[in-house]
């Protein structure tokens, strides 16, 4: 875990008896002018209702300007910042800032003017507002929830609905960095709001592009009701600021105001479930659609070798050492011991060198290679063609390719997209790689799936999904340009010490910075949080083939816990991580099953038990260019020994 300390902080996890600090002027005080004249409620209540593609509402000035630079001030010299990274999110965060009901008046008086503004959020003036804007009832002002995030270079959250227990509405108050310049479009950041459309299942999902962008502004207020497969948001990537940069960052506190609890005026118990799942409900599984294989009475068995009819097939595309029965024979062995294998320079040269050359140019062609400079493209980029984009993006967002036209694509495998479609349609389904499969496996696949998969940089990713009662055997060849195997397609994942040794000149997708990577988890206790389990914040891999990295929170701007509990794995505002801190970090380590980084002609090979979840990381914008593969699923059955 990487904490970024500013200077020193008071410790916010210290157990104190509570101290209230709530005896404070009228919070109107603080507020811009007019905030609380009926006219402009009456107005911010009319464009909240017409507001599309759900409603929401944008206050352009919140507070009086001289309290939010100090405000902004004291979270810049008195608070700390912890580097937090999932499959969803990456971003700088304090704790719970609910917390500072524990201070002692010494510590307070270091934020005073952080306490007047949650104060003032919080007060029952501010929430009746909310209401009156919202009608979305009464709101707790005794169960707070807020945080102050920074968004630097390769920040970013993905789409999801903020459900998660009694949360009513969600906010964000933006302080951008410089406060004195005009933050740019291009620089990233935008919150992104999602139409939504009726899934076969009857649940509602977002569509794959955002509708509405809203870019960031000094003391700009933006809110919206919480609701179920209806609230689908995120924020776009930071693609500015960071190290040895001109203080750019998107700084912002954000987080939700929650139903009126026990005790409070308006509180109601909740007793019935919403028909409509959360976007965390829905990701479940990942709802594969199967293809069986023809009724064949002579199914492979891994004790026979390869018939001839199926290496003269598999010699098309298959690195010939692959074939051997002696290399199959020692893959089997490993793959028995290890359950995963990483096989490096799988096809044969003639096709790997095509699509080689040939997929960059593609990306070239279609905005999205290095020329990018780093900038986010536009969310239609290397779609008029060939390529199409697969939603929904709470779950996931890449392209696949579209359906085939009447020209056999054995035609044409001169060009990258038909070499990939023949992989795709031809290879991975074939009976004779089903053979070879089984051979080096010792499983027998039942039924396939598989797509050819691009991720363009700065838009796409899988989240964490699994499978709850089902095994499965994944098969992801990775053919991601700009990663050339030395390796002499002998052997799998240990061959490239090499390249672990040199990782100090590595830059790009081996050195984990530009995302892209497979990662497996183990599954979650049921009674865990899941906005803690799925939490985490870990240092980049020490070598090309493994990186920490958690599954999926979903949260607003800030990723913490409910009333003060911090999702991380050390107190944002504690300088050194407490014993229980450390040990829940361990857990989160310990989680992680295995990371593999983008290579180009590497064949993954994992058996992937019932829960265990599994994510292909978000492609930075500073990538440069897509991140390609064929990913196959197989459903497989043991295979009985006769005696």
């Amino acid at each position: 875990m990487r904490t970024h300390s500013r200077s020193r902080s008071p410790d916010l996890a210290a157990k104190r008896s509570k101290i209230s600090h709530m005896n404070a002027p009228d919070p109107a005080d603080h507020f811009a002018n007019d905030l609380f004249d009926h006219n402009t409620t009456a107005k911010l209540h009319a464009t909240y209702r017409a507001n599309e593609p759900f409603k929401y509402a944008v206050v352009e000035k919140l507070f009086q300007d001289e309290l939010l630079k100090k405000v902004k001030d004291e979270c810049l010299s008195e608070l700390s910042f912890t580097e937090k990274e999932t499959d969803i999110y990456k971003v700088n965060q304090t704790g719970d800032l609910a917390s500072l009901n524990y201070l002692t008046d010494a510590q307070i008086s270091l934020l005073p003017n952080i306490l007047t503004l949650r104060n003032a959020l919080y007060s029952e003036k501010f929430r009746s507002f909310l209401q009156t804007v919202t009608g979305c009832g009464p709101l707790s002002g005794k169960k707070q929830d807020m945080s102050v995030n920074s968004y630097t270079k390769g920040c970013h959250l993905l789409n999801h609905d903020d459900v998660i227990g009694t949360r009513r509405v969600s906010y964000i108050l933006y302080m951008p960095l410089p406060h004195y310049t005009l933050w740019q479009n291009d620089w990233g950041g935008s919150l992104e709001l999602y139409p939504v459309k009726e899934s076969p299942d009857g649940q509602l999902e977002p569509e794959p592009i955002p509708s509405k962008s809203i870019p960031p502004s000094w003391n700009q207020f933006i809110f919206f009701e919480v609701q179920p497969g209806r609230s689908f948001h995120s924020v776009e990537e930071v693609v500015v600021g960071g190290e040895g940069e001109d203080g750019r960052e998107r700084l912002s506190i954000s987080g939700w105001f929650h139903a009126a609890q026990e005790g409070e005026d308006g509180y109601v118990p909740e007793l019935s479930v919403p028909e409509t799942k959360s976007s965390r409900e829905q990701l479940t599984s990942s709802s594969t659609t199967f293809a069986p294989y023809p009724a064949d009475p002579e199914a492979p068995h891994p004790d026979q070798p390869l018939s001839d009819e199926h290496k003269n097939y598999l010699s098309d595309f298959l690195n010939p050492v692959y074939l051997q029965p002696r290399t199959m024979g020692a893959l089997s062995s490993r793959f028995a011991t290890e359950s995963s294998l990483e096989l490096h320079s799988f096809l044969a040269h003639p096709l790997a060198e095509v699509l080689h050359l040939r997929l960059s140019e593609v990306d070239t062609r279609d905005g999205l290679g290095p020329e990018r400079a780093g900038r986010i493209p536009s969310h239609t980029a290397g779609t008029s063609g060939a390529w199409c984009v697969r939603g929904p993006p709470h779950k996931w967002r890449y392209c696949v390719l579209n359906p085939p036209p009447a020209v056999s694509p054995r035609t044409a495998q001169e060009t990258p997209v038909e070499i990939l479609r023949t992989l795709q349609d031809e290879l991975f389904p074939s009976p004779a790689f089903r053979a070879w499969l089984a051979a080096v496996s010792r499983l027998l696949p039942l039924s396939h799936a598989a797509e050819a998969r691009r991720f363009r940089p700065g838009l796409d990713y899988t989240l964490a999904t699994s499978e709850e009662k089902d095994v499965r055997l994944d098969v992801v060849l990775g053919l991601t340009p700009g990663v050339r195997d030395s390796g002499t397609g002998e052997g799998s994942s240990n061959e490239n010490s090499s390249l672990a040794s040199a990782l100090d000149d590595v830059k790009g997708w081996p050195a984990a910075e530009w995302g892209g990577w497979e990662c497996y988890m183990a599954p979650h206790n049921e009674e865990d949080d899941p906005a803690i389990y799925r939490s985490g914040s870990h240092s980049k891999p020490s070598t090309s083939n493994t990186n920490d990295s958690s599954s999926n929170g979903h949260s607003h701007e800030h990723i913490s816990g409910n009333n003060g509990a911090s999702t991380s794995g050390s107190h944002a505002h504690s300088p050194v991580p407490s014993d229980e801190d450390q040990e829940m970090q361990d857990e989160e380590e310990d989680s992680t099953l295995l990371t593999v980084q983008p290579g180009f002609n590497r064949l993954l090979l994992v058996l992937r038990d019932e829960r265990v979840m599994r994510f292909v990381k978000y492609v930075s914008a500073a990538a440069g260019g897509s991140r390609w593969d064929v990913c196959g699923e197989y459903e497989v059955g043991m295979i009985a020994n006769d005696d």
